[in-house]
């Protein structure tokens, strides 16, 4: 009789006992192995593609937006309130502040002062309409690719280069070439037409060829003379480590300048805003959808397998082994056979991006791309966010989709379940 009872319980107290659970679990996970097998590749295969695939977009997405930063974009922009309005000199502010311009050196970030207003270039044969920046070279050269565009020629030495650099689609405009002279007019704060005659120094192509025919570049003090504005500015630009992460240097630039309009590049520019938000919300959908996929596959195994141990299940809940922990022993193997696949997935992913971090060369649609804004190469950028979106998802839906099946098989009753052939 004491040898009869003694199993009975045990198995009552595996309901209370989770390391029995866990065990029976990981046991009853590796019966059917090929079975098992075949849902960890699956998993695995789901779980790199949504990662692999987000970091594709993510990559590409920010390579549109840093070159948008790299547009005369940066992350913060300081005018004077009504600048956007009416883009014109007599919208210009101040330099900055020695406040202003001890914090962003101390901080270590790049920043420069530009002029930057509507004008009138003209050669022998053409007059087109531009927007004249007057940059402070040596700054301009970390704040945007220009310098690292010149075809031809040189960039700007100084502030006080009397050259000038244009574009190589208006040069073609223009009929002109380095090394000619062409006027540029515009107005100064009294209305009145400033001109001047510049040489060209240099000639940029850029990977947006409307570009080439909308900015030329001149030395600031030299803008800032022609146009009669003294120390007189049109922006300050400001960039920081990440473009995803402004609002506390925006706050710190606005205490320092409360008398101007200081913007994030949002702000600026909302159709890139736009763009970010739209591809945030893309990824987390396409994750999700995938996943679903993904669930009506492992909800099938775990019926199947839940079938084919109606017998088992029929015997512990007779030898008196409590539902619950029927239900917690096949949520636990559905969490194994999950944590597994997304081990798998995550070192696939590793294997796959690693090889790739240095760039995917996709200039076979390098027209395509500079018309969105992007380059001729895709970083892939693996953000811990999605890595940690995709995993919660997977061990989420997982779990969720594994409630049914093991909810049922706790609800056997056992003489049934022993009689089922």
């Amino acid at each position: 009789m004491n040898s009869q009872a003694k199993p009975t319980v045990e198995l009552k107290n595996v309901g209370t006992n989770w390391t029995v659970v866990a065990r029976l679990a990981w046991r009853y996970l590796w019966r059917n192995y090929r079975r098992t097998l075949i849902m960890l590749a699956a998993i695995s295969i789901g779980v790199w593609a949504m990662i692999f695939m987000t970091a594709l977009t993510r990559g590409m997405v920010d390579d549109m937006i840093e070159s948008s930063v790299k547009t005369f974009l940066g992350h913060v922009q300081i005018h004077h309130p009504s600048y956007r309005d009416d883009p014109s000199v007599n919208n210009s502010m101040p330099a900055p502040s020695d406040a202003l311009q001890d914090y962003l050196d101390a901080s270590s970030l790049n920043w420069g002062s530009r002029v930057r207003v509507p004008a009138v270039v003209s050669s022998e044969r053409e007059s087109i309409g531009v927007l004249l920046m007057g940059v402070e070279p040596e700054k301009e050269k970390m704040l945007s690719k220009v310098d690292s565009q010149i075809s031809s020629g040189r960039f700007l030495e100084s502030t006080e280069d009397r050259g000038i650099v244009i574009g190589a689609k208006l040069a073609r405009r223009l009929d002109t070439e380095l090394g000619k002279r062409i006027v540029v007019m515009s107005q100064d704060p009294d209305n009145n037409i400033a001109d001047r005659g510049f040489r060209i120094v240099g000639i940029y192509s850029a990977e947006i060829a409307a570009q080439e025919e909308q900015y030329v570049f001149v030395g600031l003090a030299t803008a800032q003379a022609m146009l009669n504005i003294d120390n007189q500015i049109s922006e300050l630009e400001i960039q920081g480590s990440d473009y995803r992460y402004v609002d506390e240097l925006l706050t710190q630039v606005s205490i320092l300048e409360p008398d101007q309009e200081v913007l994030p590049w949002t702000s600026v520019d909302p159709y890139m805003e736009s763009l970010l938000n739209v591809m945030d919300s893309a990824i987390y959908i396409y994750i999700v959808v995938i996943f679903l996929v993904l669930s009506f596959g492992l909800v099938n195994t775990l019926v199947m397998a839940v079938f084919e141990r109606v017998r088992e299940i029929g015997l512990m809940l007779a030898l008196g082994m409590r539902p619950n922990a029927i239900l917690r022993q096949i949520l636990l193997e559905t969490f194994y056979l999950l944590v597994l696949g997304l081990l798998l997935g995550n070192l696939l992913v590793l294997i796959t991006v690693w090889p790739i971090r240095d760039g995917i060369d996709v200039s076979i649609v390098a027209e395509g791309m500079a018309m969105m804004g992007g380059g001729s190469t895709i970083y892939p950028a693996v953000y811990s966010q999605d890595v940690f979106v995709a995993n919660s998802v997977v061990i989420v839906l997982g779990l969720i989709a594994a409630i049914f099946p093991a909810f049922r098989a706790s609800r056997y009753d056992p003489v049934r379940a022993l009689n089922k052939s």
